[in-house]
């Protein structure tokens, strides 16, 4: 049986443990008093009827009145006493008398007879009784301010582990600025606890991330613009070459060099996030035909059902684009563009995405099964459509193919 949600967070277990715990220590100090005390009155109660036993005993077999509370044979003696004192031996007991709690102490007569005398525990029966009651109310109130007194302590805890997990969230989500800045961690005077250890160690991790992440993005835009420069040189250099084959091959690395490097300039400008949207309203259904039209290859439009978005016609078409030429270079045909309401997708009948692809999203500079490229494209596809704040997504068809859905906002 699976225990209900609110039943698994910290907060819960801790309240139901000291509930328990406390339950559980009031439970065996007040069965430890109840015996003590029980134990104490009985005792003076036994003594002070068997001082009167021994002096009715006396008075009895002297002849004299029996002093009062003596009796012999009285019918409220319980049988178990009364065969006791028949047998020859004196004992006590208490039972109830008319109503009232009574302690009964019983020894042997002449004859078949028992002489008993009653000595009235009333008092006694109440002084523990409210003993009792005092321990059930004194155990209740510990056990309320105990709990309230944990809670508190537990949800200042528990308060600073949620913002910790917040944060952890926030930078897993790409937001590398936020950090906990957990007090204790920042005064060092203050004594240090596991909470603050996991939040420094958070803040650290987060601190050195953003540190390699930013010197990756400042590599990668310093080496694509110092590429750019001896690259016009050479596309330059490369269109005063005479015609031949050649030269065709010259000019094709040239072209292939310089889109990878402007592939790179477009990947530092997005890790960067200086990029800023360029709002319009477009019909899909015609941007998707217009982004096919100017791929140059044989892909279907499908429009189930064309709407009007505000987007960056710009950097939509480049995502289509990209998804479009991936298609075409690692898939095979037909390849299909479908738009269906905000929902725009494109699949290829080729053997499908990798599976590190589709688990972890594309990865720049990484391809597999001897595929031909960089893996820029479906990086840059992504990047644009985190600025377009819509959502990109890789997955395999059942019945074979890649298929990417982009879903806009």
């Amino acid at each position: 049986m699976r225990l209900p949600r609110w039943a698994g967070t910290l907060a819960a277990k801790s309240a139901a443990f000291i509930t328990v715990m406390c339950c559980a220590l009031a439970a065996l100090l007040g069965v430890l008093v109840h015996v003590s005390v029980t134990g104490q009155t009985v005792t003076q109660a036994r003594d002070q009827a068997l001082d009167r036993l021994t002096e009715a005993t006396g008075a009895y077999e002297a002849g004299d009145a029996l002093p009062r509370g003596a009796r012999v044979d009285p019918r409220g003696l319980p049988a178990q006493l009364r065969a006791l004192a028949l047998s020859g031996d004196r004992g006590t007991m208490v039972a109830r008398d008319d109503g009232r709690p009574t302690m009964w102490a019983a020894g042997p007569a002449d004859g078949h007879r028992a002489l008993a005398v009653a000595v009235d525990y009333s008092q006694q029966a109440r002084t523990i009784a409210g003993l009792d009651s005092s321990i059930l109310w004194s155990s209740a109130l510990a056990i309320g301010a105990t709990l309230l007194v944990g809670a508190f302590a537990v949800t200042r805890v528990t308060r600073r582990l949620h913002g910790t997990a917040q944060v952890a969230r926030r930078i897993s989500a790409g937001d590398l600025d936020a950090r906990v800045h957990d007090p204790r961690t920042e005064d060092p005077t203050r004594p240090q606890d596991e909470v603050a250890a996991v939040a420094a160690a958070l803040d650290g991790m987060a601190a050195s991330l953003q540190s390699k992440l930013l010197s990756e993005q400042r590599f990668t835009a310093d080496v694509a613009h110092e590429l750019r420069t001896p690259l016009t040189g050479l596309h330059a250099a490369a269109e005063l070459l005479p015609p031949g084959r050649p030269t065709e091959l010259v000019r094709d690395r040239v072209a292939a060099l310089r889109t990878l490097t402007e592939d790179l300039l477009e990947i530092s400008r997005l890790d960067a996030g200086r990029e800023r949207l360029e709002t319009d309203a477009e019909a899909l259904g015609a941007l998707a035909e217009r982004v096919v039209r100017a791929s140059g290859t044989e892909t279907e439009v499908k429009v189930v059902r064309d709407v009007w978005v505000e987007t960056d016609r710009r950097r939509l078409e480049r995502v289509l684009g990209n998804l479009v030429a991936n298609a075409h270079r690692h898939g095979r045909g037909p390849v299909v563009l479908t738009v269906e309401g905000n929902e725009v997708t494109v699949r290829d009948h080729g053997d499908g995405y990798p599976e590190y692809l589709v688990a972890h999203g594309p990865q720049r500079f990484r391809t597999e099964g001897g595929a031909k490229g960089h893996g820029l494209g479906l990086t840059i596809a992504v990047g644009q459509a985190e600025v377009l704040g819509a959502r990109l997504s890789f997955a395999n068809a059942i019945d074979g193919g890649a298929l990417a859905t982009l879903t806009l906002p």
